[in-house]
């Protein structure tokens, strides 16, 4: 049986409009709605065809259609056209891209920003960038008794701490230390630090500030070397007739607490460009009801990071991948611009 334009653009309808409304489709709703110029007759063989071939299903008897996992597929593959930006939401990109002052702040504000435009959840890991090494520390007199730590890291990533230092601490010697740990430990990745740090000695007095000092490069560096992963709008999910049971509720919140979890759905689609997977196309048990829609993001040609929605698999694809598209595609030309300069 083939897959001919009037098929198809039944198919399109079906979607169209069970995305819309969250209801089964029957033929006379596609009949009245759009002007196919046939009987609702001949769109219930249609359907009965499209039925026969897997593209849509009968969740119960009497009642309309409603798209499979396999019908949103062949939607998405062969069917499905981009959505153009509207005015406002391109303002909102604009506006998070164009005002940033930190690249550290940036990457939950794209997740809250990605899931306010599509009203999925959002979800996206950090960039990884090989073995992130330390670049500079800073410590700045604080008090007699304490003195601020600034810590950079290659990718810059900053991690600050009010120290705890012997009062006979000068800011001389605080300069000191910091010299000593910026000239000997500049460049070292994690698994170097501590074979490093061994062969510096007779520190005296400055030994507890020069310890701390390279507890929080570590701490620094390890936060960096696992991908931190990021949620915006969590419970925009639960707000879909799908999610409506409490255990598919349960079961969806407790996924998305375990952070590894999270982690490992995001690497499994992270091919290098867009990856859609729909309904039983993901591998995990807990969200075979929904698609999940990533994307990778670069920083020199290398792939760095995710970012992706999860929702229904009654999604609405073209407006989501575009959405999801131009942001990538904006944090790759940012983050690019900040580690590049």
């Amino acid at each position: 049986m083939q897959m001919d334009e009037r098929k198809q653009k039944v198919l399109c309808a079906i979607i169209r409009d069970y995305v819309s409304t969250a209801e089964p489709v029957g033929s006379r709703t596609i009949a009245r709605k759009y002007n196919f110029g046939v009987s609702p007759a001949t769109i219930r063989n249609e359907m009965s065809d499209l039925e026969e071939l897997g593209f849509i299903e009968q969740p119960y008897t009497s009642a309309g259609r409603i798209p499979s996992d396999r019908g949103y597929r062949y939607f998405v593959d062969c069917l499905m056209e981009r959505e153009q930006l509207g005015e406002q939401e391109a303002g909102l990109i604009h506006h998070v891209f164009n005002n940033l002052e930190e690249v550290n702040g940036l990457f939950q504000q794209v997740t809250d920003l990605l899931s306010r435009l599509t009203n999925y959840t959002a979800v996206m890991l950090s960039p990884r960038i090989g073995n992130p090494t330390f670049q500079q520390i800073q410590l700045i007199p604080y008090q007699t008794d304490k003195a601020i730590a600034v810590v950079i890291t290659s990718v810059g990533t900053v991690e600050s701490k009010l120290l705890n230092i012997p009062e006979v601490i000068t800011s001389d010697d605080l300069a000191w230390v910091a010299y000593l740990i910026n000239n000997n430990l500049h460049g070292m990745p994690l698994y170097q630090l501590r074979s490093v740090i061994r062969l510096i000695q007779n520190l005296g007095e400055s030994k507890v500030l020069f310890d701390q000092a390279v507890g929080l490069i570590d701490r620094a560096l390890k936060a960096q070397a696992n991908e931190k992963v990021y949620l915006g709008g969590v419970l925009n999910i639960f707000n879909q007739p799908e999610f409506k049971d409490v255990e598919k509720i349960r079961t969806l919140l407790g996924i998305l607490e375990e952070h590894q979890i999270v982690r490992t759905l995001l690497n499994e689609t992270s091919e290098e460009g867009l990856c859609i997977k729909i309904g039983t196309e993901n591998r995990h048990q807990g969200i075979r009801d929904c698609s999940m829609i990533s994307a990778t993001y670069k920083i020199d040609g290398e792939v760095v990071g995710v970012i992706g929605i999860l929702g229904p698999t009654r999604m609405e694809y073209s407006k989501a991948v575009t959405v999801v598209e131009n942001l990538t595609e904006n944090l790759s030309k940012t983050l690019n611009k900040h580690y590049n300069r």
